[in-house]
């Protein structure tokens, strides 16, 4: 398998779990609690989340284009 499939796969499984972390958040409890911590670093969490995954998006798009021309990394 190519690298930038294995990066693909790995930014989607991240951006999924930032959307999940994120309606988690939005949805917990009353007592500020999401997943044992404070909502707020929930939200944190995912906001890194999500940028994990675009980043990994951008270095796919860039590998694609290395694979293309047949540079190897």
């Amino acid at each position: 398998m190519k690298l930038s499939k294995l990066m693909h796969v790995g930014s989607v499984i991240v951006g999924f779990v930032g959307v999940i972390s994120f309606i988690g958040s939005l949805m917990g409890g009353s007592d500020d609690l999401v997943f044992g911590i404070t909502k707020m670093d929930a939200l944190a969490c995912t906001a890194i989340l999500i940028l994990i995954a675009i980043w990994m998006q951008i270095a796919t798009v860039h590998h694609m284009m290395l694979e293309r021309k047949g540079e190897m990394i």
